[in-house]
């Protein structure tokens, strides 16, 4: 990719919640309690959030619904989130994080703590070929989604709660006339039963350490 400075003039954008309990990690509920939901989900928002910081990229994001805790790392700007629902705030996400730095942009959520840096520099890498790079999830929705020239028209729309929702928005992308490159699918921590798949292929990971804990005191 073309460079300012050394660095890639693409970014990477996290789009996170606050992870409080209530809020946070829901899907986990039960058999976790919310305060363990929570914990888990701030582990898997700080595994996200340092792989990031290892990526060399002109700017990092953090597009936030809350506040900024103890998990966030230096070097990350923090924006706001806007819109209403889901689609609307990744849609919001991409056209702030875009606004305030033109060029290539790499979003992805905090339900992936199986994330490495490594990915991360490869998406942004493919966009220097590529119009779009997409990872589908194994519910079928999305893990992230690469923009050469980010457009939030083309997820505005998109059924993010839904099961087909990484089908549409690929299909999406297509009808844009955009060139896509594929990412690996990933698991997205949305049940107990993700999150002991995930903590087994990033056994190193805070999401995993902090799983064990919990189990280890049933």
């Amino acid at each position: 990719m073309p460079s300012q400075g050394g660095l890639p003039r693409g970014q990477v954008v996290v789009i996170a919640g606050e992870p409080v309990a209530g809020k946070a990690g829901t899907g986990l509920i039960p058999p976790f309690t919310a305060h363990e939901a929570a914990a888990l989900a701030a582990a898997a928002l700080e595994d996200t959030l340092r792989a990031v910081a290892r990526v060399p990229v002109a700017r990092r994001v953090l597009a936030l619904d809350g506040a900024p805790g103890p998990w966030l790392p230096h070097g990350f700007t923090v924006l706001p989130q806007r819109g209403n629902g889901p689609d609307e705030r990744l849609a919001a996400a991409l056209e702030d994080a875009h606004r305030l730095l033109p060029g290539p942009v790499v979003l992805i959520g905090m339900d992936t703590p199986q994330v490495t840096p490594d990915m991360l520099v490869y998406a942004l890498s493919l966009l220097s070929a590529y119009d779009a790079v997409f990872g589908p999830a194994a519910d079928g929705g999305f893990w992230l989604l690469g923009l050469r020239a980010p457009d939030p028209a083309l997820l505005l729309g998109v059924p993010m709660s839904e099961p087909t929702a990484g089908e549409i928005q690929l299909r999406r992308l297509g009808e844009a006339g955009l060139s896509v490159a594929p990412m690996p699918r990933l698991t997205d921590v949305d049940s107990a039963a993700d999150a002991f798949v995930v903590a087994a292929q990033a056994p190193r990971s805070f999401f995993a350490a902090t799983l064990a804990r919990m189990s280890a005191l049933r």
